[in-house]
C-alpha cells in the first residue's frame, strides 16, 4: 500500500473545488476524486485503511447538489460510508446535505437526514444583508463532555470560538436554544454563529462527522488549520492559554468589515498579462515623446499573493481586455486564477468576459460554461459587467418578465446567487427635473454646474466607453437582485483614480436600493477613506486598488486604522 498521503473528495460538480485541492496540497495531502456511488463503494468495500478520510464540499444551490448526489448514487453509499466510522468531512451545502431539507428554490428538497430535527430556511433581509457573505465568528461552542463557560478553551477540529471564518450562503440551519439543547442530548458537538438576530448552525460534529457552514480553504490560515486537523484526526485540542474576551467592535450584523484588493488585469503591448490602473479607466502612461503603453504596476499572481500575506479578505481579479481570437480553454485568466488559488486562501472574484463565448472556429460556448471554467480554476464568484446592462435592458423591453437564459439566472441556479457579482460603473448625470426623467433620481447635496438638484446616475459598458440609454444605476441593480445576482460591485466613473474618496451618496443611493451585499469601489486614496464609507453608508465591504499598487499603502495598514476607529476587522492566525 502507497504511504501518501491521501484525502478522497466527492465531486458532483458543483463549484469551485480547486482550491480545496490547492488546500488539502499544501498541507502536505494528495486529493482522489470520488465522482460516483460505485467509486465511493469500492473505497468503503475495499479500503481498509483506518487513516481514510472522506471530504464532502458543496458549492451554491441546494436543490441542485441534492440532484447531483441522488443522479450519481452517491446517496446510500454516504450513509453507508458513514455508518463504517470512518471520517467525514462537510463543507458548506455538504453541512446542509447532511440535514433533512431546505426550502430554496421554493420546495423542500429532501438531505440525507444525518441530523434529525434541523431544516434549511432563508435568513431574514429586514435588517441585513442575504446573501450572508463575509466573516463571522463561531462564539457560541457546546462540546460534549466540557462545560459551556470552558469550550471557548478548546479548538473543535481547529476550530476556535474566537477566529473569523469566510461564510457564504443564504440559508442556514436557523436555531433556538431548545433546538441546541435536542442536538446536544443526542451527542452532537456544534458551534453556533450569529448574523443580526438569527442564530445558526456554524459548524456541527458527531463521532466520526464533522461540518462546516463556512468554507476553511477560503478562511486563510485559520481555515487551513481546520482542514489539516481534521486530516491529522486532531479532534479536540486544548489551548495553552484561555482565550482573552476581545473588545465588542462595530460590525455589519455581526461580519467584520471587508477589504477587498481589486486588480484591473490586461495584456500590454508586448503581449504580457499585467496589473494596471488609470484614471477614469484610462490606463496608458503618457510620454513625451508621443509613444505610449499600459501602465504596468506588476504581475497578477505575484500581487495577488502579496495581498493575501497583507491580509485581504478577498481578492478580485477585472479583465479589462477581451483576449480576441483565444480559445477558451486558453484564455489567461483561466492560468491566472489556477495559480492564484495555490497560495491565496481566501476568495477569489473574476470579472470580464463572463457572457457566451465564440470560439476562433465558430463554435458558441455559453457564458455558464465560461463561468464553469473560471470556478474549476479557482474563482468563487464571477463578476458580470456589460452584459448584465443588456441583460436588464431586455428585462425592462419585456414587461419585467425574465426570460430564464441570461447569464445571471443560469449561472445562479445552478452555482446560487452569491457566486454571481454584478460590476457596475456608473457615472454621475444631473437633472433638472427629475419627473422628466426615466431614471430613479434623488436629490444631492452638491448641485450641477447650473444649479441642478438632482442627479441619476448613467451605467456604462464596453469599459466605460458607452452608456446605456434604458437603465440607469438603480434599475440595473433592483433589476440584477430580481434576476439572481448575490453581491453589487460598485465602481464609479468619476471617482476613479481620483484618491479623494468613494462617492459616498452614489454608495448609499445604491445600498439603500438592494437587499444584496454592495461593494464600494472607486475613488479610496487612504485608510480614512475606507472608515468614512463603512461610516456613512453602512456598506458591506470596501475595495482599493491603485493605492495598493502603488504601495501608497498595505492592507493591513487599512485594518489597523479601522481597528483602531473601533471597527470590527480580520486578522488572520498562523495555521
Amino acid at each position: 500500500m502507497s504511504s501518501e498521503k491521501v484525502a478522497y473528495v466527492i465531486d458532483v460538480d458543483s463549484g469551485n473545488l480547486q482550491s480545496l485541492q490547492n488546500a488539502i496540497e499544501h498541507i502536505g495531502y494528495q486529493v482522489k476524486y470520488l465522482t460516483n456511488g460505485e467509486e465511493l463503494m469500492d473505497l468503503i468495500d475495499n479500503n481498509n485503511d483506518p487513516n481514510t478520510k472522506l471530504i464532502l464540499p458543496g458549492v451554491g444551490n441546494y436543490g441542485h447538489f441534492v440532484k447531483q448526489v441522488n443522479e450519481k448514487g452517491l446517496r446510500e453509499p454516504i450513509l453507508k460510508y458513514i455508518a463504517s466510522g470512518k471520517p467525514l468531512f462537510g463543507i458548506c451545502v455538504g453541512l446542509q446535505t447532511l440535514l433533512e431539507s431546505s426550502t430554496e428554490d421554493n420546495n423542500v428538497s429532501e438531505g440525507l437526514g444525518y441530523v434529525e430535527g434541523l431544516s434549511l430556511t432563508k435568513f431574514k433581509n429586514s435588517t441585513k444583508s442575504v446573501p450572508h457573505i463575509g466573516w463571522n465568528n463561531t462564539a457560541g461552542l457546546y462540546i460534549q463532555g466540557i462545560a459551556k463557560n470552558e469550550a471557548s478553551e478548546y479548538e473543535l477540529y481547529g476550530l476556535n470560538a474566537n477566529q473569523r471564518y469566510y461564510f457564504v450562503h443564504s440559508y442556514a440551519a436557523i436555531i433556538d436554544d431548545e433546538k441546541i439543547e435536542k442536538l446536544l442530548s443526542q451527542g452532537f458537538n456544534l458551534s453556533i454563529g450569529k448574523y443580526g438576530d438569527e442564530k445558526f448552525v456554524a459548524a456541527i460534529s458527531k463521532d466520526n462527522v464533522f461540518a462546516t457552514q463556512f468554507h476553511p480553504e477560503k478562511s486563510g490560515k485559520a481555515g487551513i488549520k481546520i482542514i489539516k486537523s481534521f486530516l491529522n484526526g486532531e479532534k479536540l485540542t486544548k489551548l495553552d492559554a484561555k482565550p482573552s474576551e476581545a473588545p465588542v467592535k462595530k460590525n455589519i450584523s455581526g461580519l467584520t468589515h471587508r477589504i477587498i484588493a481589486c486588480l484591473d488585469v490586461r495584456t500590454n503591448d508586448d503581449g504580457d498579462l499585467v496589473v494596471t490602473k488609470g484614471d477614469q479607466y484610462d490606463v496608458r502612461e503618457k510620454s513625451t515623446d508621443g509613444k505610449s503603453d499600459v501602465r504596468n504596476l506588476g504581475k497578477p499572481v505575484e500581487l495577488a499573493e502579496n495581498y493575501y500575506k497583507q491580509g485581504a479578505d478577498e481578492v478580485t481579479f477585472l479583465n479589462i481586455t477581451s483576449f480576441k481570437n483565444c480559445p477558451l480553454q486558453d484564455l489567461p485568466m483561466l492560468e491566472v486564477l489556477k495559480q492564484s488559488s495555490k497560495t491565496v486562501f481566501v476568495p477569489l472574484t473574476v470579472g470580464g468576459g463572463i457572457r457566451d463565448f465564440k470560439q476562433p472556429d465558430g463554435e458558441v460556448v455559453s457564458a455558464l460554461k465560461v463561468a464553469e471554467m473560471y470556478f474549476k480554476s479557482g474563482a468563487d464568484k464571477v463578476s458580470i459587467g456589460s452584459d448584465a446592462v443588456y441583460t436588464a435592458e431586455q428585462y425592462y423591453d419585456d414587461n419585467e418578465v425574465p426570460s430564464g437564459k441570461s447569464p445571471i439566472e443560469m449561472i445562479s441556479k445552478s452555482y446560487g446567487n452569491q457566486a454571481v457579482v454584478i460590476s457596475v460603473d456608473p457615472k454621475r448625470s444631473y437633472v433638472a427635473d427629475p419627473k422628466s426623467m426615466p431614471f430613479k433620481c434623488f436629490k444631492t447635496k452638491y448641485p450641477g454646474p447650473k444649479g441642478e438638484e438632482y442627479c441619476y446616475y448613467q451605467v456604462s459598458v464596453k469599459g466605460g466607453r458607452e452608456f446605456s440609454k434604458k437603465v440607469g444605476a438603480f434599475e440595473l441593480v433592483t433589476c440584477c437582485e430580481k434576476l439572481g445576482a448575490g453581491e453589487i460591485l460598485l465602481n464609479c466613473i468619476d471617482k476613479d483614480g481620483a484618491k479623494n474618496g468613494y462617492d459616498l451618496e452614489l454608495v448609499d443611493f445604491i445600498k439603500k436600493s438592494v437587499n444584496i451585499p454592495v461593494i464600494a469601489s472607486s475613488g479610496a486614496g487612504k485608510p480614512e477613506h475606507f472608515l468614512e464609507v463603512f461610516r456613512e453608508t453602512g456598506v458591506d465591504a470596501a475595495l482599493g486598488a491603485g493605492m495598493f499598487h502603488r504601495e501608497e499603502y498595505k492592507v493591513m495598514d487599512v485594518k489597523n486604522y479601522l481597528d483602531n476607529s473601533g471597527y470590527a476587522v480580520r486578522f488572520d492566525i498562523d495555521g
